[in-house]
């Protein structure tokens, strides 16, 4: 059968390929310890989980506009002013599938083909693919552990050609745990503003950070920089409501408006209900984000200690998200060998760095409890001993 061609350019993400095998893998009775998903491992909050019950309750299961629930669009901007110190307003507010759908809908919206699209690696398995989908090309900028898996300006600057259309910005970052500093983001922000580009700042992350890190916002930064901003973000992460399906967009009210038409024809509607279970998340009480940001403190402690002791192996210190980028390149074993070898001898589910566009590293989630932790690292300590 034919299959359209823009389907043979993506290549299938490997970080859902390898968490279905670990928990196939478990359903057959296997001792399986995932670090593989970046999934936290709590329940939802209660109070948000009411909310959607009532939402049931009071017939809120029905079509709702296509750019989400009103008083979500409100919440949501509120949390945008109030918290990042950006002058959104409803109608700068587009409701999506999760976060992973808001930024392909961007991407549907803005690119054409020749379009480029300039993504830092280590990078989300996604960006490149969904810029491929939509027709536009991907440009890979490199960065390494000296500088702490970051872009520098000046790395930016040479990359923007005049094909440049977006450059797209994660902080903290899947997969390095990374955090740009203010300083870091005036340097890359003046760099978007000189070349009139846009930048899409994914922050799925930004309620979890570490040892007085701070958050900022790339587009609170000055005017002009805010007039090329696109926030990404969603509730699945800082809420553990990653299966609620719940993202959303913030931008000037053109790309809104075309993100708008485009979701109005594929998904229509986020789930109606659910989406006052996100209202009750902006709202209401922030204890449990607390309770999971000690937790995911303690095992990032906890497994970067237990790295530490195994030879042959680094990492560069998070300071935000929970993951690990560990460097296996001393083991001199290719990353997805390595990871296929630590799964089917040791029964620990990692992601090989080559998925992420990381050659001789791995990503390690530490959304798991400790005694996965612990039983994990013992046998990755074990399997680096019996290579090396």
């Amino acid at each position: 059968m034919k299959l359209a061609s823009r389907i043979s350019r993506v290549t299938p993400s490997m970080t859902l390929a390898i968490s279905a095998k670990a928990k196939a893998m478990k359903k057959d009775g296997l001792d399986v310890c995932s670090f593989s998903a970046g999934e936290p491992d709590f329940d939802t909050p209660k109070h948000i989980c009411e909310a959607a019950k009532a939402a049931i309750d009071h017939g809120k299961t029905r079509y709702g506009p296509a750019a989400g629930e009103p008083a979500l669009r409100e919440a949501i901007a509120q949390k945008l002013q109030r918290d990042n110190t950006l002058a959104y307003s409803a109608s700068n507010i587009m409701v999506t599938n999760g976060g992973k759908h808001s930024l392909y809908n961007l991407m549907m919206a803005l690119l054409d083909p020749g379009d480029e699209v300039i993504i830092s690696a280590p990078y989300w398995v996604s960006y490149p693919e969904m810029v491929k989908l939509a027709g536009g090309t991907p440009v890979i900028i490199n960065t390494t552990a000296e500088s702490n898996y970051k872009i520098t300006a000046e790395q930016l600057k040479q990359a923007i050609t005049p094909n440049t259309r977006l450059f797209v910005l994660n902080s903290p970052s899947n997969p390095t745990g990374m955090v740009y500093t203010t300083e870091e983001l005036r340097a890359i922000a003046d760099i978007i503003v000189e070349a009139d580009i846009l930048v899409v700042s994914d922050e799925i992350y930004e309620k979890i950070l570490y040892e007085g890190t701070e958050h900022c916002s790339i587009g609170s930064l000055n005017s002009e920089i805010f007039d090329r901003t696109i926030v990404s973000n969603g509730f699945a992460k800082a809420y553990a409501m990653t299966g609620w399906r719940l993202g959303y967009l913030a931008a000037p009210e053109p790309v809104i408006k075309a993100v708008n038409t485009l979701q109005s024809h594929s998904t229509s509607n986020v789930c109606t209900f659910a989406q006052y279970g996100a209202i009750a998340a902006l709202t209401g009480p922030t204890d449990d984000l607390a309770i999971m940001k000690r937790a995911f403190s303690k095992r990032r402690l906890a497994i970067m200690k237990m790295i530490d002791s195994i030879p042959g192996l680094s990492y560069v210190e998070p300071k935000g998200a929970f993951y690990l980028m560990v460097d296996i390149s001393q083991t001199g074993i290719e990353s997805a060998t390595f990871c296929q070898k630590l799964l089917e001898e040791k029964y620990v589910a990692t992601i090989p760095g080559v998925a992420f566009g990381a050659e001789g590293t791995l990503r390690i989630s530490y959304a798991t409890d400790m005694d996965t932790i612990e039983q994990g690292m013992e046998r990755l300590s074990g399997f680096v001993s019996a290579y090396t």
